[in-house]
C-alpha cells in the first residue's frame, strides 16, 4: 500500500512540475509513514515540507497543490493538509480488508520476501568461552542472534548461524587449573587454589567426572577422562568438552541451533594467526616499539595504535579475531553480523582496522555488529545475582527453569539491544494481560478457539466464503485490526534491515491488542451469516499473522490455553 501511494504522490509531483511550480522532481522517493494518531489518517507524507523551499511556496500551499494533482484512484478516500504541511491520507476501507485474502492464501509465507536474493550472510552469536554455564547475557545474545537469523531468512538471505569457541588462552588454562585443584580435593578457600580460578559448583561436577574416568560427548567430540589428576592437558580437554556439552544442552532447551562451530584453537593450529600477522607486517601497517609489535590502527579510524604481539610474547586478543574474520571473508560471506555483548565495543574498530590493513578487498564497515546491553534479573521485588550452579551469576538455564523457553525468549528480545533490560520473573509467570507473552499467545489461542467452534457449526468452508463478504467489515475495530495485519510484511522487512527483532515483538503486542478489542466489541459467532463469515476470515487471518510473527521470535503459538 505504501508503494502504491508513493507512485500516486510521484505522479502528482510530476503534474506540479509540468505546471511550473517545481523545477524538478525530488531526488528520493517520498517518505511515507504511519501516523501515531489514527485520527490523522492511515498514512502521512512530508514531501511538501521537503520541497517547499525549492518551490518558493509555503509548505501547506504546496501540499494542497499535490493533493489537487493526485490522479484518480481507488486507494485514497480523502487527503488533508495538516500541521506545518503534512499530507494525511485516509485509505478506502475496502482496500484495508483486501489483505485478508492474501494472508489466507499465503499462510506461513505471508510476510516473507526475497530482498536478500539468496546472498550469503553469516550471523555469529553467543560464542561463549567454554569455561562455565551460559549466563543471562549469553541468553540475550542467543535470543537476539537467533531472531536475526530468522528475520534474514524470512527476507531472502542464505543464513549461516555460527558459534565461535574461544578454546585457547588464559581463561581455558584457569578452567583446567580449577578442575585439577578440585580433583585434588582443594577448595577456593585452600592454599594452592588458582588465583583466578572458577568457583561454581559445576567445577566440582567436572572434577568428579574426570576422576571417575567418565566419557563426555559434545557437539563435535567424545572424550573419556584418564582420571590422572596430574595430567593438566587431559583435564583441559575433558573440561572443555564438559562445558561445551552443557552449553549445547542449554541452547537446545532454548530452541537455538547452529549450523557451524568454529574453534579459536584451529586458527593457531593451521597457522592462520601467524600468516595474518605476517601479511600485516608486509603491508607496512605495523611497527616495533618497546619490544612489542604494533598495528597502526589509527590509520583506519582508531583513536590510537594497538599492540599485536606483547613484549613478553603472545598475541593480544584482537589478533586472532582479525584472522578469524579473514577466514569468514574467504568463505564467501557478503555480510557478517556479530551479535555480542556491549563489552566488545572496543574491539570493533581494531578488528575492522586489521581487516583493512590486509588489503584483501574487504569493504569498510565489514563486519556488522549488534551489541546488547546487560540484563538485570528481578524476582519477588529484588535483584537476583547468584546461581547455585554458576556461583556468581544467574544462568540462562535458571531463567528457562523458572519461566519456560517462550517467556525467556520473548523477554530477552523485546527491547532494543542497545537498551539495558530488566527481566521480571514474576511478570513472566503472570497469566494476565500485563504479561506480553501471555497476552499475545492468548490472542492466538482465542482465535483458534473461535475457529473450532465455527467449524463445528458451519463447516470448514465458512472462512473461504467470508472472502466474498469482506465489505461487511466496516466497524472501526475490524478495520483497525485489518490495517495492523496489513503492516506485518513491512514490519518484517524493516526489522531485518535495521537488525532490530524487538520491532516484531512490539508489533505482536499491537496485533494482539487490536484483536482483543475486536473480540470484546463484537459477538463474532452471533452475527448474521454474511457478517459472521467475513469476521471468521478476519479471525483466521489474525491467527496466521500472529503465528508467523511468533515463529520469527522462536516462540510457540498455542491453540489452547
Amino acid at each position: 500500500m505504501k508503494a502504491e501511494l508513493a507512485a500516486l504522490i510521484s505522479s502528482a509531483l510530476e503534474q506540479v512540475v509540468s505546471q511550473g511550480t517545481l523545477a524538478d522532481m525530488p531526488e528520493t522517493p517520498p517518505q511515507i509513514d504511519h501516523p501515531k494518531d489514527p485520527s490523522h489518517g492511515d498514512l502521512s507524507c512530508n514531501v511538501a515540507m521537503v520541497m517547499a523551499k525549492r518551490a518558493g511556496l509555503p509548505p501547506r500551499e504546496l501540499a494542497q497543490q499535490v493533493i489537487d494533482a493526485l490522479p484518480t484512484n481507488t486507494l485514497i478516500a480523502r487527503a488533508d493538509v495538516a500541521g506545518p504541511g503534512f499530507i494525511n491520507f485516509f485509505i478506502n476501507p475496502e482496500r484495508h480488508t483486501e489483505v485478508i485474502s492474501r494472508i489466507l492464501s499465503e499462510k506461513s509465507a505471508f510476510g516473507r520476501s526475497n530482498i536478500g536474493g539468496g546472498r550469503k550472510v553469516q550471523v555469529e552469536f553467543v560464542s561463549a568461552n567454554p569455561t562455565g554455564p551460559l549466563h543471562v547475557g549469553h541468553g540475550r545474545g542467543a535470543a537476539i542472534g537467533d531472531c536475526l537469523g530468522r528475520l534474514l531468512d524470512a527476507t531472502g538471505w542464505e543464513v549461516q548461524r555460527e558459534f565461535y569457541y574461544n578454546d585457547a588462552g588464559q581463561q581455558i588454562q584457569n578452567l583446567a587449573l580449577s578442575v585439577q585443584a578440585r580433583a585434588m580435593g582443594k577448595g577456593p578457600e585452600d592454599a594452592g587454589w588458582p588465583e583466578d580460578g572458577y568457583q561454581g559448583g559445576y567445577i566440582e561436577d567436572v572434577a568428579n567426572a574426570f576422576a571417575a574416568s567418565e566419557t563426555v560427548r559434545a557437539a563435535d567430540r567424545e572424550i573419556t577422562a584418564s582420571g590422572d589428576v596430574t595430567d593438566l592437558d587431559a583435564i583441559r580437554d575433558f573440561a572443555v568438552a564438559c562445558l561445551r556439552r552443557e552449553q549445547d544442552q542449554d541452547l537446545r532447551a532454548f530452541a537455538v541451533a547452529f549450523d557451524h562451530y568454529f574453534l579459536e584453537s584451529s586458527l593457531y593450529d593451521s597457522g592462520a594467526v601467524d600468516e595474518t600477522v605476517s601479511t600485516l607486517v608486509q603491508s607496512g601497517h605495523t611497527f616495533e616499539q618497546d619490544n612489542a609489535l604494533w598495528l597502526r590502527t589509527s590509520s583506519f579510524g582508531d583513536d590510537k595504535d594497538r599492540v599485536m604481539r606483547k613484549s613478553e610474547g603472545g598475541y593480544t586478543y584482537f589478533v586472532p579475531d582479525v584472522a578469524y574474520h579473514l577466514n569468514k571473508w574467504q568463505r564467501g560471506f557478503e555480510r557478517v553480523i556479530n551479535e555480542q555483548g556491549a563489552d566488545h565495543h572496543s574491539t570493533i574498530t581494531r578488528v575492522r582496522a586489521g581487516l583493512q590493513g590486509l588489503n584483501a578487498g574487504i569493504p569498510k564497515g565489514w563486519p556488522e555488529y549488534v551489541l546488547h546491553q546487560m540484563v538485570t534479573v528481578m524476582r519477588d521485588g529484588a535483584e537476583v545475582k547468584l546461581s547455585k550452579r554458576a556461583g556468581s551469576y544467574v544462568t540462562l538455564r535458571d531463567l528457562i527453569d523458572w519461566v519456560g523457553c517462550d517467556a525467556t525468549r520473548y523477554f530477552l528480545v523485546a527491547r532494543a539491544p542497545s537498551s539495558q533490560l530488566t527481566f521480571d520473573v514474576d511478570l513472566a509467570l503472570a497469566r494476565s494481560n500485563e504479561n506480553p507473552v501471555y497476552y499475545i499467545q492468548y490472542a492466538h489461542a482465542r482465535a483458534a478457539s473461535i475457529r473450532r467452534k465455527a467449524q463445528s457449526a458451519l463447516g470448514d468452508e465458512a472462512e473461504v466464503a467470508g472472502l466474498d463478504h469482506l465489505d461487511c467489515l466496516c466497524e472501526p475495530e475490524a478495520l483497525a485490526l485489518a490495517i495492523t495485519l496489513g503492516r506485518f510484511p513491512e514490519v518484517v522487512t524493516t526489522a531485518a534491515e535495521r537488525l532490530e527483532p524487538h520491532d516484531v515483538a512490539n508489533y505482536l503486542r499491537q496485533a494482539a491488542s487490536d484483536f482483543h478489542a475486536f473480540y470484546n466489541a463484537h459477538h463474532i459467532l452471533e452475527a448474521e451469516p454474511a457478517v459472521l463469515r467475513a469476521r471468521l476470515a478476519l479471525v483466521a487471518a489474525t491467527q496466521q499473522v500472529i503465528a508467523n510473527g511468533l515463529h520469527l521470535l522462536g516462540v510457540s503459538a498455542p491453540e489452547s490455553m
